[in-house]
């Protein structure tokens, strides 16, 4: 792994290793934790890699991999319908390039990544500690999928670190969604700047400071509202309305029109 990519060949997988491959034209990521044997465990919306229930979801489906009708033979679906899912790793990376996610990344190398969701400066548990966390999910699930508060990164990044950002019972953001959102933040809080340097390579200079300063302070690794949480005090608290992530409504289908008379 270096400065421009964080791509790995599928021998120097090791179990407990995070693992994510871009969909097309490079929209999202799909996270996950390998647990060996060419297997990986990630979290889906009810068996969906994306979803917002918005229109966005035409955009991210339109990007992701063409499925194939034939179920594999060795991936598993979700139990109960909670979204977390076995799969080996071809059906996981679906045609797509594999990349480890790196921990402990130094603070130069992390601002130096210009997209999220590829590093953080948080520390990984052991590697044995981090597959019983994805084991244990896969059997009791990881709560509701939310694509900005509750999504594969963050399930990874739980699995790896064990720390959940908590913010009134609810569970945080990803590096990928911070991304997401941190962009056209960084444009509108650098706009009243535009009084301080009227030059347009000046306001692209303040608008790329406040997107990695935005980065930076929203970072697992840097925050301070993170609690250490076990796999089994997380499913429980999930299971007694202590913690959520509230799904987004799955759009209702039009209804028919009525028919006309005559």
């Amino acid at each position: 792994m270096g400065l421009l990519s964080n791509r790995v060949d599928k021998e120097s997988l090791k179990p407990g290793d995070h693992i994510y491959s871009w969909r097309t034209a490079y929209i999202y990521a799909h996270h996950g934790i390998y647990i060996g044997d060419d297997k990986v465990i990630h979290f889906t919306r009810r068996g969906q890699e994306v979803g917002t229930g918005t229109v966005l979801d035409i955009l991210l489906v339109s990007s992701g991999p063409a499925r194939s009708v034939v179920p594999c033979p060795t991936c598993t679906p979700s139990g109960d319908g909670h979204g977390v899912v076995l799969s080996c790793l071809n059906c996981f990376l679906a045609g797509g390039v594999l990349y480890r996610f790196e921990y402990s990344a130094s603070p130069a190398l992390f601002l130096a990544k210009a997209r999220g969701g590829t590093c953080t400066l948080a520390v990984s548990d052991p590697n044995d500690v981090v597959v019983h966390r994805a084991k244990y999910l896969l059997d009791n699930g990881f709560g509701c999928y939310n694509v900005f508060k509750n999504n594969c990164e963050d399930f990874a990044i739980y699995c790896k670190t064990g720390l959940l950002v908590v913010d009134q019972g609810t569970m945080g953001q990803s590096g990928q969604a911070v991304s997401i959102i941190g962009g056209p933040l960084a444009a509108v809080l650098s706009t009243p700047l535009r009084l301080v340097t009227t030059n347009v390579y000046g306001m692209v200079a303040t608008a790329v400071t406040v997107y990695c300063a935005s980065r930076y302070a929203a970072d697992i690794g840097m925050r301070k509202d993170v609690v250490k949480v076990s796999a089994e005090d997380l499913t429980r608290k999930l299971a007694t309305g202590l913690l959520q992530a509230i799904e987004p409504p799955i759009p209702a289908a039009p209804a028919p029109a009525p028919a006309s008379a005559g």
